[in-house]
């Protein structure tokens, strides 16, 4: 059964998100917007547009960050009876064009994580991408597997059957440091996993929540903490992906 909807969370996007949402509606995809505790002005547009068909509201009292926002989508989406998430941001930096390719691929593999690989433009800001790299070694390294090109992009089909599992069991970052660190306890799983490339745009008037220090250090801590699990988990990784 391939029942997919898209989850979005937002804190304070109140500009770019009617349209990242007109976009997933045309695309054919039901829409839970996850209302991170955002300013009143925000929160008056997403209850606005949870007046149309096939818009689904969540409001946070308390602002939970992007992961946690996610994390809060992706059990109403299960509530309200599909099967499959598509995590997308609200800034509308992510190709909405590619979503038909996702839900195709998705739907051929309904086991599967479908994962956008981006392809990133002249807007990316330097700090971030260079950052990026590092993290793609440190996942690498607590996945004990080279399966995930890239960890970052939250532009992703997530099976709801086997992530719920993950996240109703495990306590998981609730900030930017959820993108990465979902994955790899995935892959621990052997979640099976699959990767599209997508273009990614920042706009250059866009509102950013990446705060570069707090953050960096929220991902830093997390890859800590992976890394002595995966040392805990070794033995039973590597027999799972030895009988796989």
């Amino acid at each position: 059964m391939h029942n997919p909807c898209a989850v979005i969370p937002v804190y304070n996007h109140e500009t770019a998100v009617p349209a990242v949402v007109g976009a997933l509606l045309a695309a054919g995809l039901p829409c839970v917007l996850v209302d991170d505790a955002s300013s009143p002005a925000c929160s008056a547009v997403l209850e606005q547009l949870a007046r149309g068909e096939h818009i689904f509201l969540v409001r946070l009292a308390i602002n939970q960050g992007k992961g946690g926002a996610v994390m809060a989508g992706l059990r109403e989406a299960a509530r309200l009876g599909f099967t499959h998430a598509l995590q997308v941001d609200a800034d509308g930096q992510h190709d909405l064009r590619d979503v038909a390719t996702f839900m195709q691929v998705s739907q051929q593999n309904p086991q599967a994580l479908i994962c956008g690989y981006p392809q990133y433009d002249d807007s990316v800001p330097k700090g971030r991408l260079y950052a990026r790299y590092l993290t793609h070694v440190w996942v690498w390294i607590n996945s004990l597997s080279l399966q995930i090109p890239d960890s970052m992009c939250g532009f992703r089909v997530y099976p709801l059957t086997p992530t719920l599992a993950l996240i109703n069991t495990v306590k998981l970052g609730k900030r930017m440091d959820f993108d990465p660190e979902i994955l790899v306890r995935l892959a621990w799983r052997n979640q099976p996993m699959r990767w599209l490339p997508t273009k990614v745009h920042y706009p250059q008037d866009g509102l950013s929540h990446f705060r570069l220090f707090h953050d960096n250090a929220l991902i830093s801590g997390m890859h800590t903490k992976l890394f002595f699990g995966m040392l805990i988990r070794l033995p039973s990784i590597l027999w799972r992906r030895c009988k796989a």
